[in-house]
């Protein structure tokens, strides 16, 4: 989950973008299973190759200047086609209006949801706590009846104990440990070996297409 400090930079990102006349400008919160890629695209519009590079100076300079973060990445400044801002937590899509219309982002995650300024800087409510149970009053046990069934668990226990003793040999703890070493190495090989196998089949099929 997005934190606030994090909010607040895509908020100022925004800001940057909306300085600049930034066109057909989207604010998208991808879903939780995209949220390992990143928590949100930030998406938006230049009607040149100098309003592209504006706006995307714009929001480096505004973010580096007032929150002191510089982006993970920065790709395509030069064609100004498409130039993309890498904040790790957030990305910035400033494209010309060709290049939008071609990979239309909107539609390859339309599973995300469009954020406005407000919703993204609103406080979050804080849990509310669950109403406690009105439990019914516990009897007191006397102190005899508590006593008796304290003696005749640990009398069982001890029972239990003298009758698996001599059969049940434990385990030392080095060996389980070993045991468990052994199983997590064994699997992060066969994952391992899976993927050059994969890899090396996929190889192959395009290799005898292209035949």
């Amino acid at each position: 989950m997005p934190t606030q400090d994090i909010r607040k930079q895509v908020a100022l990102a925004l800001e940057a973008v909306n300085n600049k006349k930034a066109e057909d400008v989207a604010l998208l919160q991808l879903p939780g299973e995209s949220s390992t890629f990143t928590d949100y695209f930030l998406i938006c519009s230049g009607s040149n190759a100098r309003q592209v590079q504006a706006i995307a100076d714009e929001v480096d300079e505004r973010l580096s200047k007032d929150m002191g973060v510089e982006p993970n990445a920065r790709e395509g400044y030069n064609t100004a086609e498409w130039i993309l801002l890498d904040y790790v937590d957030f990305v910035v899509h400033i494209f010309n209006a060709e290049r939008r219309a071609y990979y239309d982002l909107e539609r390859l995650w339309k599973s995300a949801h469009r954020v406005t300024a407000e919703e993204l800087l609103k406080p979050k409510a804080k849990a509310v706590e669950p109403a406690l149970e009105a439990a019914a009053p516990v009897k007191k046990r006397s102190k005899k009846v508590e006593a008796k069934k304290t003696a005749s668990v640990r009398a069982a226990a001890k029972k239990s104990a003298r009758g698996a003793g001599a059969k049940v040999r434990k385990t030392p703890a080095r060996k389980v440990a070993g045991k468990k070493s052994t199983v997590k190495k064994t699997s992060a090989k066969r994952v391992a070996v899976k993927k050059v196998v994969v890899k090396k089949a996929t190889a192959k099929k395009a290799a005898s297409k292209s035949r």
